[in-house]
């Protein structure tokens, strides 16, 4: 049987357990869920910061500011998110942008410099510069033949220029355009010697006027040719052979002046001489044979020997 302290104290002791009993777990589960919920909210409420819009794929709002509040002080913002991935990469490509930009602008710039630097060197062709301490022979040449240097620089003005025949003011005969069409052009790898060759023969058949065209065809189109020189002193000998020295002396002298290491340029400083033997010019076919005799002594004493005594002995230079 109990001690009457326990029936004294048996009621406070109940009430004690009760008191300190667990919690039932209905009471827990409600606060679980409520905590869940508000767990719930702020995550919608981050996704809605992150991912705004109003098009209803996004949560919508359920938590008020107070309860906004509430969280911001247990709950720290994230330190990166894709806007700000995004912004960050944007600032990125625009500085890059900027720098392409100003890179662009330099080449521009650069380019248009260079251009005008290139338009500068580019200006006016120089004057060509006239060969330096000519001989007073030479310079005697170039002004014993009335203008001579002056016609042989326009070979087509030349070559178009034959001395006046009635025979050929009526125009060629049909047996003499026959004969012109019976000299075959030559036909080779090389089209510059083609046109040369065309010429001499029609030279060697005594179509000079033929030939002067011929010859001024092959000069035009091949100045820089290995037979021009050949080329402009057959175009003089065309003209002396038909009776008209003074229009073979510029081409003589011309072709002396442009290469007088040429393998006719001796052949038409003789021919000029003749020229002016045939012009009745004493003195400038002395000064023309001394030339002679002088650069190309070789061809003096050589292949021309007998055609440079035979024009000394028609003219008396002292």
């Amino acid at each position: 049987m109990p001690s009457p302290i326990v029936r004294l104290f048996a009621p406070a002791l109940a009430a004690s357990v009760v008191l300190t009993s667990p919690i039932p777990a209905a009471a827990q589960d409600r606060e679980s869920e409520a905590r869940l919920r508000k767990i719930e909210a702020e995550v919608r409420a981050l996704q809605r910061k992150v991912f705004p819009g109003g098009d209803g794929k996004f949560f919508q709002p359920e938590i008020d500011a107070g309860q906004q509040s509430s969280t911001t002080s247990t709950t720290s913002p994230p330190s990166t998110t894709a806007v700000t991935d995004i912004l960050a990469r944007l600032d990125a490509i625009e500085g890059q942008l900027q720098q392409l930009t100003a890179r662009s602008e330099e080449n521009t710039n650069a380019i248009s410099q260079l251009g005008t630097r290139l338009a500068a060197l580019e200006g006016p062709a120089p004057e060509p510069i006239a060969p330096a301490g000519p001989s007073a022979a030479e310079s005697n040449l170039s002004a014993m033949t009335g203008g001579a240097s002056q016609v042989a620089t326009t070979p087509a003005a030349a070559a178009t220029r034959p001395a006046a025949k009635p025979a050929e003011a009526a125009g060629p005969s049909a047996e003499r355009l026959a004969a012109v069409q019976a000299i075959l052009k030559p036909q080779s790898d090389d089209a510059g010697d083609d046109e040369y060759s065309y010429g001499f023969r029609l030279w060697d058949a005594g179509f000079y006027p033929e030939a002067r065209q011929q010859l001024s065809i092959f000069l035009e189109k091949y100045p820089g040719h290995p037979m021009a020189t050949y080329g402009r002193n057959l175009m003089g000998r065309a003209y002396l052979d038909d009776g008209n020295p003074r229009e073979a002396a510029p081409w003589f002298l011309k072709n002396y002046q442009t290469d007088k290491e040429g393998r006719r340029a001796g052949d038409s400083l003789l021919f000029l001489a003749e020229s002016m033997i045939a012009l009745k010019d004493t003195n400038r076919a002395c000064i023309a044979l001394a030339e002679f005799g002088e650069t190309y002594p070789a061809l003096a004493t050589g292949r021309l020997k007998d055609q440079y005594e035979a024009n000394r002995r028609k003219v008396n230079c002292s």
